[in-house]
């Protein structure tokens, strides 16, 4: 399985990005996708997750309200939308599969993983 995240950048407090994450070599359409990200000097954490059929979803306390994963297994793509960014949202972010049928917060539950995406919020 390959992952490949993209759409990181440096933008302002209050603004947006959407982030993806493109998936090849298995069947995009059988597993949970999430978003974590780690920031400088900190462990990694979760963001956010979505189950394979697109119809639950999950975000961690800090982004709910702000941020919405999405998916499109036409496209084998999971989509990480972030609105109205924060400085403390600065981080890489990274894209995993998740195949356990354990926790979705939990990162010990997600196998592959992408390369990251960097997320700069400047205030």
């Amino acid at each position: 399985v390959q992952l490949q995240a993209f759409g990181g950048g440096l933008v302002q407090a209050g603004g947006s990005l959407r982030l993806s994450c493109a998936a090849s070599g298995r069947s995009f359409s059988s597993y949970g996708m999430g978003w974590f990200r780690q920031a400088p000097g900190k462990e990694r954490e979760f963001v956010a997750a979505i189950s394979w059929s697109g119809g639950s979803t999950y975000y961690a306390d800090s982004v709910k309200g702000r941020f919405t994963i999405s998916r499109d297994n036409a496209k084998n793509t999971v989509y990480l939308q972030m609105n109205s960014l924060k400085p403390e949202d600065t981080a890489v972010y990274y894209c995993a599969t998740k195949v356990d049928s354990g926790s979705y917060y939990s990162d010990s539950k997600y196998d592959y993983w992408g390369q990251g995406t960097e997320v700069t919020v400047s205030s």
